[in-house]
């Protein structure tokens, strides 16, 4: 036992010496060694090969299926006005033949809302040999079982404990760091260091998901004193961004492991946490904001005001809280590639932990972030319709669908004014016609 013991204490301390020589050391630095562009080669190369076989393997093809996302629906939808839809049933009375509008719609609704379905991970173009896709592949080849098999093996057997052991540094390394550079008097060598230490923690915590992130525009990144805003893909998100600049973050104070990597970083960051009784006063979180932002010497603040992680294919309503503080807003586009891995976090279905567990054991995580210009509220312009512009840029430049629904709908159950909008404009509609009056 003893032997054992000692063998598995030489194993252990080789394993941490290639990991902090190989990956945590570089990316301390901010340098590669190009183990990540080879490993991503290999991986790109091998899900091509693996489309091929699939198309090759497929007894009936389907090339709509196979080259065609399957975000394009199951309905086909005809965007016509309630007005034009309807008006060619009747010229002055109301005709019973006009419910078959409003029957057609609710079918649509129950079958695929375009709302539930975002809360609901993307379907993909083609296997990724991580899980199943809409093209509902079985069994292909022996190749690819085999390929599929290797894949298994690599991803639990050692990209998991890989990326295990750098997340607990990382997180350790962003306590322990904090945690010292807080017991700093305030000046610009404490500014300095928490900056360091941040840096370094979220590029060692990138390395540990595998992630490849490409910055584009990086003339517009936000400054002191500003607001950065983004739509909201997942709880990495944070890491994506902080790996290529520090940000004072806003949120809910939690227990736990998270408490406690609050309570470290609040000392070494002016980061603004919120108890579960003030979140809740608005007016509490503005005037904290609105201080913050005031001083120009601090970190631009971080929201995402959608509220709701959404399934990386869309962007919901911003909430208008963020856009009444004033200052300038810096929009920032995340768009992530789900061939190599699903970022999405379904809060419906999966727990933190688990939700973890899925991302440590995919490919990678590989993502786009694009600097918007910053934008500023126009005279004239209330908060809705800055949120709605600053939405617009961002679904623009990400190539995200843009949709006016509130994310709360994630959790919530439809308001009764949205049902009571569309009799308005139908009772509006026969007033208008002679059929009532």
């Amino acid at each position: 036992m003893e032997e054992l013991g000692a063998v598995a204490a030489r194993v252990g301390a080789v394993w941490l010496a290639l990991v902090f020589a190989l990956i945590v050391l570089p990316s301390a630095l901010g340098i590669s060694l190009g183990i990540s562009e080879a490993y991503m080669w290999v991986l790109v190369k091998t899900l091509e090969w693996a489309t091929i076989r699939i198309e090759k393997g497929v007894k009936k093809p389907q090339p709509q299926m196979l080259k065609s996302p399957a975000a394009n629906g199951i309905i086909e939808r005809d965007e016509t006005p309630m007005e034009k839809e309807i008006e060619h049933l009747h010229r002055v009375e109301f005709e019973f033949s006009d419910i078959f509008y409003f029957c057609r719609k609710g079918f649509e609704a129950i079958v695929e809302d375009e709302v539930t379905q975002r809360f609901s991970s993307e379907e993909l173009v083609s296997w990724n040999l991580l899980t199943r896709t809409n093209v509902n592949f079985h069994y292909i080849s022996l190749r690819l079982t085999v390929v599929w098999g290797i894949g298994v093996i690599v991803r639990y057997c050692l990209l998991l404990p890989l990326r295990f052991t750098l997340a607990t540094i990382g997180i350790t390394s962003m306590i322990v760091g904090t945690t010292i550079v807080g017991q700093l008097p305030n000046s610009s060598v404490k500014d300095y260091l928490s900056e360091v230490v941040h840096l370094t923690c979220s590029r060692i915590l990138v390395r540990a998901l595998s992630g490849t992130i490409h910055y584009h525009n990086k003339e517009n990144k936000p400054q002191k004193g500003g607001i950065c805003v983004a739509n909201h893909t997942s709880p990495i998100d944070v890491i994506m961004l902080t790996n290529d600049g520090c940000y004072a973050m806003v949120g809910q104070v939690h227990g736990g492991l998270m408490g406690v990597i609050q309570s470290a970083t609040v000392k070494a960051c002016p980061h603004v946490w919120f108890e579960r009784s003030e979140i809740k006063d608005r007016h509490l979180v503005t005037k904290r904001l609105r201080e913050h932002v005031a001083d120009k010497s601090k970190l631009p603040i971080l929201i995402f005001p959608e509220g709701t992680c959404i399934n990386n294919t869309s962007v919901m309503m911003f909430k208008k809280g963020s856009f009444e503080i004033g200052g300038t807003i810096y929009p920032v586009a995340i768009k992530y590639d789900p061939q190599f891995g699903d970022a999405f976090w379904n809060s419906s279905k999966y727990n933190i932990v688990s939700y973890l567990l899925r991302i440590m054991t995919s490919w990678a995580i590989v993502c786009n972030v694009w600097y918007l210009p910053p934008m500023v509220r126009k005279e004239g312009e209330d908060a809705v319709q800055f949120a709605n512009r600053v939405k617009s840029a961002i679904a623009h430049q990400g190539g995200l669908t843009e949709l006016p629904w509130d994310g709360g709908l994630k959790r919530a159950k439809v308001k009764d004014t949205f049902k009571e909008e569309q009799q308005k404009n139908y009772s509006k509609m026969l007033v208008r016609n002679g059929s009532i009056g």
